[in-house]
């Protein structure tokens, strides 16, 4: 495994730039990385991945020295563990609403003893060759602590119900942060397809402010994100008005 590239820019006090996809496609991510990003993001809850897709990017961008993070379809342990198995290193668990849900969310993500992630044979634990584990880390154990400090455990919020528990939530100590759902966090605050309303903009906010309080990562403080979609919204829509 290689350290996570998003933590190891942040470390030097800078934001990591990320190119995030949203259907599969390795020369995206070769290209990406080529031109200088630092780590790939797949949203999975929205995009059209399978494991094998997660898998073949993984092996591209951690070839490069590049980690890929992840938003998972859903928060079932099964589902993150098969996107963990195959080398992610950071996941956004979507819909995040209590406590209870983030602790589930965290418990996911992490080996013992910080959580209850199971141990798999892929990318995501050394293919469990025991020779490479116990030569490059120490032990197993060692490994898992190693795993869990380089993986980011992301909670969006995205609900009216998430802001109402966002104390509790920000209490769960091994969730690294949390990030936003404008379009769906404006339709539960009772303003659908308002993401720019005024009070979806100052609830945000207020979610921001406690999780920096509270010692949490804000997703947007570090890393810039462009995605594919972004590009063709604006600059291939530019190209053709010209």
């Amino acid at each position: 495994m290689i350290e996570n590239s998003i933590l190891k820019i942040n470390e030097s006090g800078k934001k990591a730039n990320v190119f995030e996809i949203t259907f599969p496609s390795l020369q995206l991510v070769e290209i990406a990385i080529h031109i200088g990003f630092d780590a790939i993001h797949i949203d999975g809850e929205h995009g059209t991945f399978s494991e094998t897709d997660v898998d073949n990017i993984c092996r591209v961008a951690n070839g490069f020295g590049k980690s890929v993070t992840a938003r998972v379809p859903d928060n079932s342990p099964y589902q993150i563990n098969l996107y963990l198995d195959r080398g992610i290193q950071g996941i956004i668990g979507p819909h995040i609403n209590s406590k209870d849900e983030a602790e589930k969310l965290v418990n996911a993500c992490l080996f013992p003893p910080s959580g209850d992630r199971s141990w798999g044979g892929g990318r995501g634990t050394e293919f469990n060759d025991d020779i490479k584990i116990n030569e490059d880390y120490g032990s197993k154990l060692k490994f898992s602590k190693w795993s869990n400090k380089n993986m980011i455990v992301i909670a969006q919020i995205e609900s009216k119900k998430a802001f109402e528990n966002i104390d509790e939530i920000l209490s769960v100590s091994e969730l690294s942060g949390i990030t936003g759902g404008p379009n769906d966090f404006a339709a539960s605050l009772g303003f659908p397809g308002e993401p720019n309303n005024i009070a979806r903009i100052e609830a945000t906010k207020m979610i921001e402010k406690k999780a920096r309080e509270a010692g949490k990562i804000v997703q947007d403080d570090i890393y810039n994100k462009l995605s594919i979609m972004d590009l063709m919204h604006n600059n291939a829509r530019s190209f053709i008005v010209k």
